[in-house]
């Protein structure tokens, strides 16, 4: 029997809605057939936007958005995705694929995409070959209200308001994709390009810094002694999970084995430790904490799968897809303090998306069904807890959160293992000594491979979790192998 504490009046830090957030590319089937098919398509749509997907977002409460990239960012000049669609520029999408995009998808059509989802927009600017005036002139086409040439070319195209929009990055990936820059290069071209970010009209703009790839600490460095407060609110940080370690041969995204399983999950848990390195350094330059760090890109990269566009990054997802988001998510959690945002890439069609889309069809990944777990945590407060823990191929078997929102105790639990069942007495002080479960719910598999298709959508779904009792402000639970367990509990 392995025992958790939870003190439930010791809280820790609050859980930001936002570390649940999204991403959506120009990348592969990402935006045009996952998310946008255009108002004349036979698939039910509203605006050209899927009535299945958005539902399915909306489902989720994805509190955050971000688009258009991802590498293509910084390739992308938004005027070309304004008016009348007939006359709109095509563009050659040379990060992904080489395929002709049609700018049918644009400020607008995301702008309704938030909408209906009912989630913030979170834009990436362009600065890797965009201008310091095109940059410029996109805020104030989006954010302001008054008479100027930007906002009356707003409302010629059908808009009347000004939109609100909270989160814009300044870059994309500078390091690499988004201009191959030095950090010292990009932090002059940040402060420069942010200063005409303009606020409009009360808009606030929360400004994002291009951070490090990875554990590439020296950018950090750089980019936190060259940037205070004033320029921007948060700095960015991007972690792929490769299950092989390898990026010329990153593994099947379902034939896998036992070994290469533990090595994903491995793989994953390093953010961790990179997080915490880097907010230590940030911690140097900023001891007031006031700049945040977001995490906008991350999750497992697989090879594609045969025979689709290796431009694309289309792959499936399986239980270890769930299992490595439950423990980022939790990661995340415990970082909550400094984490003001995350963004798992993507949401659609794309890398470990939590749809997937084939014509008029649509599923939900594994990965979804652990977000739909997660959803108790938004807006929490976390709270103190600890386990008897052990390790078994250089992993954790066991993985937790808990926060408290509303009077109620949400507890999610992860068992890493293939094979092994976990016996967990939770020991709950600082909330009640009479607590009632109100939701127990369980996400596994018999086979860690298993996955969701589109001729069977339900073979890795949320159930109801039984196997626990409860007696005095104590939770027992059996764990089955390879699971993710929630639990919501209230005071009697």
């Amino acid at each position: 029997m392995k025992k958790m504490t939870i003190n439930a009046s010791a809280r820790l830090s609050r859980v930001n809605r936002n570390i649940f957030g999204h991403f959506s590319e120009h990348l592969g089937r990402c935006i045009y057939e996952g998310i946008y098919v255009g108002e004349n398509s036979t698939i039910p749509n509203t605006n050209g936007i899927r009535n299945d997907v958005s539902a399915a977002l909306r489902e989720l409460e994805v509190p955050v958005l971000r688009w258009p990239g991802g590498c293509f960012a910084d390739e992308y000049h938004w005027m070309d995705g304004i008016g009348e669609k007939s006359t709109r520029k095509k563009m050659i999408n040379t990060h992904w694929g080489g395929v002709t995009e049609d700018n049918s998808f644009g400020t607008h059509e995301f702008f309704e995409l938030c909408r209906q989802i009912g989630c913030e927009p979170y834009i990436a600017g362009n600065l890797g070959s965009g201008t310091v005036q095109e940059m410029s002139q996109w805020v104030e086409y989006m954010t302001f209200g008054g008479v100027s040439p930007m906002a009356d070319l707003r409302r010629k195209n059908g808009r009347d308001e000004p939109w609100k929009l909270k989160y814009f990055g300044i870059g994309n990936e500078s390091w690499g994709c988004g201009g191959n820059m030095r950090p010292q290069y990009y932090a002059d071209l940040y402060r420069q390009y942010q200063t005409y970010c303009r606020n409009y009209d009360g808009n606030e703009l929360y400004k994002v810094a291009c951070g490090p790839n990875a554990d590439d600490y020296g950018w950090t460095e750089e980019i936190m002694r060259a940037l205070k407060p004033w320029h921007t609110k948060a700095i960015s940080l991007h972690y792929y999970t490769i299950p092989t370690g390898d990026w010329n041969k990153k593994g099947d995204a379902v034939n896998f084995s036992e070994g290469e399983y533990y090595g994903t999950v491995k793989n994953a848990l390093r953010i961790d430790e990179i997080i915490s390195r880097h907010l230590d350094i940030m911690s140097v330059y900023d001891p007031a904490h006031e700049i945040g760090l977001i995490v906008d890109e991350w999750g497992n990269w697989c090879d594609v799968e045969k025979g689709t566009n290796p431009g694309f990054l289309y792959q499936q997802n399986t239980m270890r897809d769930a299992v490595t988001a439950a423990l980022n998510l939790d990661i995340f959690i415990k970082h909550s303090d400094r984490i003001v945002m995350a963004n798992i890439a993507q949401a659609v069609n794309v890398l470990q998306s939590v749809i997937l889309t084939e014509g008029d069809k649509m599923v939900k990944t594994p990965t979804y069904h652990v977000f739909d777990l997660y959803r108790r945590h938004m807006d929490g407060e976390r709270v103190f807890t600890s386990i008897d823990n052990f390790e078994k191929e250089g992993i954790p078997a066991l993985s937790h959160a808990a926060t408290v929102k509303n009077d109620e105790l949400s507890v999610t639990i992860t068992n890493t293992l293939l094979k092994e069942t976990q016996d967990i007495e939770m020991d709950i002080t600082g909330f009640s000594d009479n607590l009632s479960i109100t939701q127990a719910q369980i996400l596994t598999t018999d086979d860690v491979r298993i996955h969701n298709t589109f001729d069977s959508a339900a073979n890795v779904a949320l159930k109801d979790f039984s196997d626990y009792s409860e007696d005095r402000g104590r939770i027992m639970i059996k764990l089955p192998p390879c699971s993710i367990v929630a639990i919501t509990a209230v005071k009697k």
